[in-house]
């Protein structure tokens, strides 16, 4: 990234050899991500956030038809339901069992004739369990005819570069991914727009991204992007794995009333969400701070609020009191044996204030 940040700074848009020299930047990237994602270079767009891919195909798929009625579930990240609740009124949302995963077939039972999008998640962001998303695509498209103009969208922010999206074999129309979550910086994301699919742009007012993204790209961002996409390998995968299960197991031996939800098997190898009977999730959070631990309850892009998780209440769990910790490529054994050493004194102190 460092000589995008430090001596080419031209616009790729322009003709002359500097913006030459970003383009080139640019597309080397593209490439990259589609290799990464198993998807064609012409089929990426990129994004700034994951937030705006989603709004791109939520808003697209709406403006492409007019509006009409949409299938989601009750999981689905709040860039997804935010953006469809905005979008239109006439929406099916599908409910999930206890471990948060909905059912391939009741997504597709509830697609109608004047069905205009559904879209379903990768993974989930805040619990890990792993979704049957290429399920729900084939039974759309079995449904097809009867669903003419049905636009499928994936969202695989949570999962991407943690566990293989391959765009091509998934069968979308249109699928969503951002870098950050792996190691690329904060500000470079794409939009997987399949072969063929016309689609109107959601950010308007220039010809980037083929007209299918409007505003001048930030290079340092996309070759960052790019360069993650390329350096990241299955090892870092199976560490997280490693480092998530030390977690889970210190987590339930060290503490009374903690419970792991999600799926403990078909999940995300990175994340892990705990329950903890009697102690709610804020002082928790502040208290693990101060020992130099980072975590969090809830979204991902939930920061700013601690209101009760709606995936759990959809799960049907306790939806008040749940620490979300996450490992990643810079995690270590230290890390996790920090986190299960000050749990035990947190939660403990927290217990004997309350009682």
């Amino acid at each position: 990234m460092l000589p995008y940040l430090r001596e080419h700074h031209a616009d790729p848009g322009r003709l002359h050899a500097e913006g030459h020299a970003t383009r080139v930047a640019v597309e080397d990237a593209r490439e990259q991500v589609a290799a990464r994602f198993r998807a064609r270079p012409r089929e990426v767009v990129f994004t700034a956030t994951g937030t705006e891919a989603v709004d791109t195909a939520v808003f697209g798929a709406l403006a492409r038809a007019g509006r009409g009625h949409v299938v989601t579930t009750a999981v689905e990240h709040s860039s997804v339901l935010d953006a469809v609740a905005r979008g239109t009124d006439d929406v099916t949302v599908v409910g999930v069992d206890r471990r948060g995963r909905f059912d391939a077939r009741e997504v597709a039972a509830a697609v109608r004739p004047d069905t205009v999008l559904v879209s379903v998640q990768l993974a989930n962001h805040e619990v890990g369990t792993l979704q049957p998303a290429a399920e729900v695509v084939e039974l759309v498209r079995e449904r097809a005819g009867g669903v003419a103009g049905a636009v499928v969208h994936v969202d695989a922010c949570a999962a991407g570069g943690h566990v293989p999206v391959d765009f091509a074999a998934l069968g979308a129309d249109l699928c969503s991914v951002t870098g950050h979550t792996f190691g690329a910086p904060k500000g470079a994301a794409a939009l997987f727009v399949r072969r063929g699919l016309r689609f109107p742009p959601f950010v308007v007012g220039g010809a980037q991204e083929r007209a299918r993204r409007a505003g001048i790209e930030n290079v340092p961002a996309i070759v960052g992007f790019g360069a993650a996409c390329d350096a990241i390998g299955d090892h870092e995968a199976a560490w997280e794995r490693e480092l998530s299960d030390r977690l889970v197991v210190g987590a339930l031996r060290r503490v009374e009333g903690v419970e792991r939800y999600g799926d403990p098997d078909a999940c995300l190898p990175h994340l892990v969400c705990l329950g903890v009977d009697g102690v709610e999730a804020e002082p928790i959070l502040l208290a693990l701070d101060q020992h130099g631990v980072a975590v969090h309850s809830g979204s991902s892009c939930s920061s700013e609020s601690l209101e009760p998780s709606p995936v759990l209440a959809a799960m049907g769990v306790d939806a008040d009191r749940s620490l979300r910790a996450s490992v990643g490529w810079s995690s270590t054994v230290d890390d996790v044996d920090a986190f299960l050493d000050a749990l035990p004194i947190v939660v403990g102190r927290l217990r004997e204030l309350r009682s």
